[in-house]
């Protein structure tokens, strides 16, 4: 009736992609996470200077759920290259 996904997940047999040796060793969840991080925090102190100190602080907690993705990728981007 559905499609269950396992046609695809049987199909993905290769090995996942190793970048090379001049690549950026950070990866890119970690570098979209920190550019969230501080689009964040401009939208938080535009907030806050403008009078809207509700929405200020939603800013705020985004900026902060946004760090901890960006150190949690990198932290597993480090271990993932001490480990292969």
């Amino acid at each position: 009736m559905g499609d269950t996904g396992r046609d695809f997940a049987r199909r993905r047999t290769h090995a996942p992609h190793a970048p090379g040796p001049g690549a950026d060793p950070m990866p890119r969840l970690a570098l979209y996470a920190l550019v969230v991080c501080l689009l964040s925090v401009v939208a938080a102190v535009l907030s806050f200077t403008r009078g809207s100190g509700w929405l200020g602080v939603v800013w705020v907690l985004l900026a902060g759920l946004s760090s901890n993705m960006a150190w949690y990728y990198l932290r597993r981007a480090r271990a993932a290259q001490g480990a292969g």
